[in-house]
């Protein structure tokens, strides 16, 4: 057993979740539960060397009802990079006709710069972390009163038809029809 399986083993003996998957020989992912995530997070690297944080995003599983959280921690002396995977349900609740944030707690301690990672997950998912720096100031998208954008249920037509005016000689075309047509383009009479 080499000193990454050492981590590994002793990662899910403390924090719990499920069995660490390595997937290749310097990767590997394990599943935290949400309020074991930010203790495992610094424990890796305050104790075991997982200095940097390569990035941090967030998934959507609108099927699943769910947010999958994604924290990339590497280790440059092991020359590891270790996936963290947090399930979050997509709404915490309703209220005036709109869902309440998700909250999760924040990692900006560990490092500054998630702060960043933090304000974007935010505005763009809708996922918020109590006490970030900033957090509620706008990212990108000033002034945006909308769904988040990057949740999938988003519908990115409609908010265009509904807040861009129509220009004269455009028209709406399928856009897979209009791809096969333009890569394939002897085979677009047969489909």
């Amino acid at each position: 057993m080499n000193e990454t399986d050492v981590i590994l083993q002793e990662l899910q003996s403390r924090f719990g979740g499920k069995a660490p998957e390595k997937v290749l020989d310097d990767q590997a992912y394990i599943e935290l539960p949400k309020d074991r995530a930010v203790p495992a997070i610094t424990w890796l690297k305050e104790i075991r060397g997982f200095g940097h944080l390569a990035f941090f995003t967030c998934v959507d599983y609108v099927e699943e009802d769910r947010f999958q959280l994604l924290y990339m921690l590497h280790s440059y002396a092991l020359d590891f990079d270790l996936g963290l995977n947090v399930t979050l349900p997509r709404q915490s609740g309703w209220e005036n006709g709109k869902p309440l944030p998700v909250e999760m707690d924040g990692i900006h301690h560990l490092w500054p710069a998630a702060a960043t990672y933090q304000r974007e997950l935010r505005e763009m998912f809708g996922v918020t972390f109590p006490g970030s720096p900033r957090v509620n100031d706008d990212f990108a998208l000033e002034g945006w009163t909308e769904m988040p954008p990057m949740r999938r249920d988003f519908d990115t037509r409609e908010y265009s038809e509904k807040t861009y005016y129509a220009r004269p000689g455009r028209t709406k075309t399928d856009n897979r029809q209009a791809l096969k047509d333009k890569l394939y383009p002897s085979e677009a009479e047969t489909w």
